[in-house]
């Protein structure tokens, strides 16, 4: 697979990384079927592992810790805080790394800061992004990231207050033609060295008719790496081929790719941009 550089950390990944929301029981993935994906992955050379506590409270964690074993020192771990002060911060990374099964993770994340609100409440004196800073100082974290699915002002704000390393932001072929981070994030993202990793590549499901021109669009933009969430082995195999196959979109292929999707660009499709998560009807506010 292609790899690319992460930003101004020295690193660099496969454009195939690994988003682990979904090899739990709630996705009908059994924690036997988990372990051999996540080692298969590791076979085929994706070293990049998404995951947050929240996801499935806990679960999608307690199975890469699992997973990993032995090979720990192969992978490089993101988890999230969605707790936006220190205090609360600190006790999700505790809990995070005992079902990791680990001493520390390679990036740790404020997970989806979708308002200025809550980017102020982050930044704030014994905000979460405090937490981030000591842990880092502890050794216990190596970098310091965000998310955002939403508002793009957002994310730009927050890379203007802090140096973060890297950002993970919702870059859907459907995504680009609303709020779009491509349009409006990556450019500076990249002025500043900021790596950035794109998610929601598959519309949680919404563009699987499209799924390889989903994933090419995706790839083709200016930015480090792509997690895409993988439940089976079937999964897994396929992404794993279009991403050896890998060849950038042209502009009349993009051109025509959104002729093919311009219709899913609404509230029920891009929930992450829609008033809020059970809103099918109206799109978030840009205050």
């Amino acid at each position: 697979m292609e790899t690319r550089k992460f930003g101004r950390t020295g690193q660099e990944f496969p454009i195939l990384s690994f988003g682990a929301q979904r090899i739990v029981d709630e996705h009908n993935c059994t924690e036997e079927e988990a372990i051999q994906i996540v080692n298969r992955a590791i076979d085929e050379g994706i070293t990049y592992f998404d995951t947050a506590p929240i996801y499935s409270n806990g679960q999608s964690e307690e199975r890469l810790g699992k997973a990993f074993g032995s090979r720990r020192s192969k992978v490089w771990i993101v988890t999230k805080t969605i707790d936006r002060t220190r205090d609360g911060s600190w006790r999700s990374l505790e809990a995070s790394l005992k079902r990791l099964q680990t001493d520390h993770v390679e990036e740790w994340r404020l997970h989806d800061v979708r308002t200025m609100e809550q980017l102020d409440a982050c930044f704030a004196k014994d905000g979460a992004l405090q937490a981030l800073i000591e842990a880092k100082e502890q050794g216990i974290i190596k970098h310091i990231s965000l998310s955002g699915h939403t508002n793009p002002n957002v994310q730009l704000e927050a890379i203007e207050r802090f140096p973060f390393d890297s950002a993970l932001v919702a870059l859907s072929a459907a995504d680009h033609f609303i709020y779009s981070f491509a349009h409006e994030f990556l450019p500076k993202a990249n002025e500043k060295g900021v790596a950035v990793i794109g998610m929601k590549v598959i519309g949680l499901g919404r563009l699987a008719q499209w799924y390889e021109k989903a994933l090419r669009y995706t790839w083709s933009l200016p930015i480090s790496t792509a997690i895409i969430g993988m439940e089976s082995m079937e999964q897994l195999e396929n992404n794993l081929r279009v991403a050896k196959d890998f060849k950038p979109m042209t502009d009349l292929e993009k051109l025509e790719f959104f002729k093919e999707i311009i219709h899913m660009a609404n509230p029920d499709v891009l929930r992450w941009k829609a008033k809020d998560w059970s809103n099918q009807e109206e799109w978030a506010e840009r205050l």
